[in-house]
């Protein structure tokens, strides 16, 4: 469990999700985020980069962070008050202007039949940010931010307008509001290799230039690695790996971890991807399973592994979820370890 503090931003307190699943008079128990802990300090910004497959549960703990999604149990907190349950009125009226979403269609969060500037006006105008008239200041202001401006964009519909600058105009509208924190969805996965690096760095912009902190859900390691300052890896809800982007993705310690990093493909044709895995077989088994969720893929899976859940641990500063790096299992640690590093 990562530890929290009253200096944090936001505060994610052993934050679960079950969805039940019906299937005519049975039903299944899904459990999307298991028992979930994170925090971002409120003194340093930074971009807390959520990553995994799919299926992993990263979506729904950033719609549970935006109130999108009701939690099963757990607290959030934000500015060291409690927002799990918030009153609808005193959401819009506070923590909507201090936590804003980026979704990853920006197409899909725009009218066709609209001109895109009326998205801004609109929430300049609902959250009380264009008093006395200075609505298209405070509009071009945060487009400008994003590396656009109001004329630019100004009586234009969303076809007119490329992928990439709709994302910064997505961008744009949520910082309308001032926030303190970001929560993107996955924000680049729909644009090409051209445009994915100039939202990237746009969101480092933010963090750095005017103190927005961002927590990032992707699947892309490698825009994690070159945005994030540190990355919780997660599985089939848990978080099995926390801690800055050079110790989790320079040096993965957790098997999955591992694999993640190896599956990045690699522009070299003489390095073919040889592995085969039997996913949907695996992918029952881990749902199955009564101790690690990874154990059936796990290529170093012990007997312990399929009978008992492992603890979070605290290894050299990041937390690790995997029962090879308990004390009874530190020298087989080392030693697997030393032969990740050298393949």
């Amino acid at each position: 469990m990562e530890k929290q503090s009253n200096e944090n931003l936001l505060s994610i307190e052993e934050m679960t999700k079950v969805f039940t699943i019906r299937h005519g008079l049975s039903s299944t128990r899904f459990m999307a985020v298991d028992h979930v802990s994170l925090a971002l300090r409120a003194d340093i910004p930074e971009i807390l980069a959520v990553a995994g497959e799919s299926g992993s549960g990263k979506s729904t703990l950033a719609y549970m962070i935006l109130g999108l999604v009701e939690p099963t149990s757990g607290r959030l907190l934000f500015k060291n008050r409690d927002v799990t349950h918030l009153a609808a009125r005193d959401r819009r009226a506070w923590f909507m202007k201090e936590v804003q979403p980026v979704f990853q269609d920006p197409f899909s969060a725009f009218s066709p039949l609209k001109k895109v500037e009326s998205y801004l006006y609109e929430t300049a105008l609902n959250f009380g940010m264009a008093k006395g008239g200075n609505a298209d200041l405070h509009v071009d202001n945060a487009l400008v931010t994003v590396g656009l401006s109001l004329r630019e964009i100004k009586g234009r519909f969303p076809n007119e307008l490329s992928g990439g600058q709709m994302q910064r105009v997505a961008i744009a509208r949520a910082l309308i509001t001032n926030p303190s924190l970001l929560v993107a969805d996955e924000p680049v996965s729909m644009l090409d290799a051209s445009l994915r690096m100039s939202i990237v760095n746009a969101l480092r912009d933010l963090k750095v230039k005017h103190g927005v902190s961002v927590v990032y859900i992707t699947h892309d390691l490698a825009t994690a690695y070159y945005a994030a300052d540190r990355i919780a890896i997660m599985l089939r809800g848990w978080v099995v790996e926390l801690g800055t982007v050079q110790q989790v993705l320079g040096n993965p310690l957790h098997p999955y971890t591992q694999i993640l990093k190896k599956s990045i493909p690699e522009p070299d044709p003489t390095k073919k991807w040889t592995e085969k895995v039997v996913l949907a077989r695996a992918e029952t088994e881990e749902f199955l399973q009564a101790g690690c969720k990874f154990a059936a893929r796990c290529p170093r899976v012990m007997d312990i592994c399929k009978q008992v859940v492992p603890a979070d641990l605290i290894l050299d500063g990041r937390l690790i979820k995997c029962h090879l790096y308990n004390d009874s299992a530190s020298a087989q640690i080392q030693e697997g370890a030393a032969a990740v590093t050298s393949d």
